[in-house]
């Protein structure tokens, strides 16, 4: 199975830079504390609060090693989002379920310097792409805080359409918040 691809970000990507979406690997570790510590307080409002530790290249391999567990299991696929400077982002389907279900969850984030230039639609597109050609799923689900008006039109621009409003749904950013619920059935 090849999940490995190349994404076409919209047309405001400068320069038309290749952009790659891969597996996460454990050698990404310090790549991926840097991309979060310059991120920090771009992902603080959207993510569960996060220790000191996280930050590090040591939380970045603790973290990666379960992440890496879980794809072995079957459960979950982190990707990267690369180009020439490093990490851009991260975009995980999670909680995958077999079986009559055939399901998963998306997350994703871009860096701060990279929004606002199709990257994540990008990013979503082609993971969704993968999620039908290479994992056989059938539906995916994504969760959005109510005022993510951006995240909800990258999936909106994906082809997601919005089921409803899930209260108190996710702890983030040190609180249970709503979230507006999002599928796209893939066949």
């Amino acid at each position: 199975m090849n999940l490995t691809r190349q994404v076409s970000p919209g047309a405001g990507r400068a320069g038309g830079e290749r952009v790659n979406l891969r597996p996460l690997e454990l050698s990404d570790a310090s790549d991926l504390a840097d991309a979060y510590l310059r991120n920090r307080r771009h992902l603080e409002p959207w993510e569960p609060t996060r220790g000191d530790d996280f930050f590090t290249v040591a939380g970045q391999e603790a973290s990666i090693r379960a992440k890496v567990g879980h794809y072995a299991a079957g459960s979950e696929v982190p990707w990267v989002v690369t180009d020439s400077r490093g990490i851009q982002g991260m975009i995980t389907l999670t909680g995958i379920v077999r079986g009559p279900f055939q399901n998963a969850n998306l997350g994703y984030w871009i860096d701060a310097e990279c929004t606002g230039r199709g990257l994540a639609s990008g990013a979503v597109a082609t993971v969704v792409s993968m999620a039908t050609e290479e994992l056989g799923l059938h539906r995916v689900q994504a969760a959005t805080l109510l005022h993510n008006t951006a995240s909800q039109a990258v999936l909106n621009r994906c082809g997601f359409e919005r089921i409803g409003v899930a209260p108190a749904y996710l702890h983030i950013a040190g609180e249970w918040q709503d979230h507006v619920l999002f599928q796209r059935v893939l066949f």
